[in-house]
């Protein structure tokens, strides 16, 4: 299985969303939130927020760019709505 994932980013009170896939979602987060990924390590607070799974790389790699989107991210933002606090700008 294939994994993409969506993180919320937080460094002081802005939170930003972080969406990449992953064949091993579990050690995939633990380097993000031990400050390992390049592109995450400058944030506080690491969680994550979303995940589906994929049986091929390349289906979860599509998923990845469209959810990088702007109608991904507003799938996201209706699909994350019930939790105000990953949704403030």
């Amino acid at each position: 299985m294939y994994f993409t994932y969506v993180l919320s980013c937080s460094l002081n009170k802005n939170n930003e969303f972080y969406i990449g896939y992953t064949e091993n979602l579990d050690e995939r987060v633990k380097k993000h939130q031990n400050h390992e990924v390049k592109t995450t390590k400058k944030f506080d607070k690491i969680k994550l927020v979303y995940y589906e799974a994929c049986l091929s790389k390349t289906d979860a790699r599509k998923r990845e760019l469209q959810l990088k989107t702007g109608f991904g991210r507003g799938y996201l933002k209706r699909r994350l709505e019930n939790d105000k606090n990953l949704l403030r700008r």
